[in-house]
């Protein structure tokens, strides 16, 4: 128990210090609160890498969803597209804590996806879009935080 709590422990202090040296980078760029980060790489090695920054940063995995292997096993033809879900828990339970509700965007989801021209794309729902819709105005140091975190998470993909 003590080994759990200070896993959970490090993995806030990373993001906290990730916080602290990162300036705010990621903003939705429309009304529907996605972030669209371009990838320089495959869909493959995007997802690797992405992994890998989540890890590294001491992050919760969750899961890896296949979502085009879904759409085949159902008959269904769908580009690529893989949702990955990861967190921190002592960080996005905070969320929760305001809004119960808010727990329809905890953990954190990233999707990539290759569109039809064959660029692959990481997307995510801005942090501020989810704090307006879920009316949490008391998390400002919080939501800052995973901003820096995922901008951090999707500039090791990010096309330079």
């Amino acid at each position: 128990m003590f080994a759990h709590i200070a896993k959970l422990c490090s993995a806030a202090f990373v993001a906290f210090a990730l916080a602290l040296s990162m300036p705010l980078v990621a903003k939705a760029a429309d009304e529907d609160g996605i972030v669209r980060v371009k990838s320089a790489y495959s869909m493959a090695e995007t997802i690797t890498r992405l992994k890998k920054d989540i890890a590294d940063k001491g992050i919760r995995f969750f899961d890896e969803i296949d979502q085009s292997k879904l759409a085949a096993d159902a008959g269904i033809q769908l580009r690529p597209s893989t949702l990955l879900v990861f967190g921190n828990p002592p960080l996005g339970t905070l969320f929760l804590t305001s809004n119960p509700a808010a727990g329809l965007d905890w953990p954190v989801r990233l999707l990539v996806l290759q569109d039809e021209k064959g660029d692959v794309w990481a997307l995510y729902t801005d942090f501020a879009w989810i704090a307006h819709r879920h009316g949490i105005k008391d998390r400002d140091a919080a939501f800052n935080m995973a901003t820096n975190v995922i901008s951090s998470i999707t500039s090791s993909v990010r096309v330079k």
